[in-house]
This record gives structure tokens, C-alpha cells and sequence, in this order.
């Protein structure tokens, strides 16, 4: 933490963000900051379609528990969005690529990599009459691309 831009603080025993900010000390809850970002997607997402975005659906790692499920969709609700839905990224992968409608029917295991910038994710899902099921999920927060690009 000493090499960050920023102070993490506590307030009232929950972790606050200090920045400054035009001379001026501002603290942030992490959701907060992260509905920061949201209403950023939101703007390019309204700026591509030509029309207003109120409503989203938002991915998650995996290994999220509900604590941060339910402040991602805190963080959605602070930037003026209507969350339907949060989702597994590697649900969101599966039916990226059409596994829910690839023309076969009954029980299927599917293993889903997810290697990112920074992490490496493997899942295991059920999918059964287009339902996911995330039965297993194990990974590494600190290997990715960005990891072979340094070695």
C-alpha cells in the first residue's frame, strides 16, 4: 500500500478510499468508486447505442462471495442503474459463446478458462435446459497475462 496513490482508511470499521482531490482530502467507499466506473461504461455504452441505458446485467469472478455480489449491485444502484441481474464471469463466457444453444439437449460439464490481465480463473458449470450451474471454481488472483508479460 505504500506505493499507492491513495490512503485506505477505516471508517467505523468498513475500509474507505482517501484521495486528494484539488487540494482536498475525499474519501470513497469502494462502491463508490466502482459505480465510478459503472456510470463511465454506462456513458459509452449510451454514446454507441444513441439512447439511454437504465438497466444492466453485471459480471462477477467467480469466487465472489455474497458480500461483494451485493456491493457490486450497491455500486450499479449508486451509478443510476437498474441491476437485473449479477452474473459469473464464467457464465457470462458460456453464453458468450453459445454453449446454452450449441443444438444439444439434456445435462452437459462444461470447463470454462479464464485467463485475464491479471488473474487465472477455472470454473466448472452445469448447463441443463439453458440453466448454469457453477459447481466448482478454484483459480489464481495473482497469475495472468500481465504476469507472463513480466517474466
Amino acid at each position: 500500500m505504500k506505493h499507492w496513490p491513495f490512503k485506505v482508511v477505516s471508517d467505523g470499521g468498513k475500509p474507505k478510499i482517501q484521495v486528494e482531490y484539488k487540494g482536498e482530502n475525499k474519501t470513497f467507499s469502494p462502491e463508490e468508486i466502482s459505480s465510478m466506473v459503472l456510470v463511465k461504461m454506462k456513458e459509452i455504452a449510451e454514446a454507441y447505442l444513441g439512447h439511454k441505458v437504465s438497466k444492466a446485467v453485471i459480471t462477477v469472478p467467480a469466487y465472489f462471495n455474497d458480500s461483494q455480489r451485493q456491493a457490486t449491485k450497491d455500486a450499479g444502484v449508486i451509478a443510476g442503474l437498474n441491476v437485473l441481474r449479477i452474473i459469473n464471469e464464467p457464465t457470462a463466457a458460456a453464453i458468450a459463446y453459445g454453449l446454452d444453444k450449441k443444438g444439444r439437449s439434456g445435462e452437459r460439464n462444461v470447463l470454462i478458462f479464464d485467463l485475464g490481465g491479471g488473474t487465472f480463473d477455472v470454473s466448472i458449470l452445469t448447463i441443463d435446459d439453458g440453466i448454469f450451474e457453477v459447481k466448482a471454481t478454484a483459480g489464481d488472483t495473482h497469475l495472468g497475462g500481465e504476469d507472463f508479460d513480466n517474466r
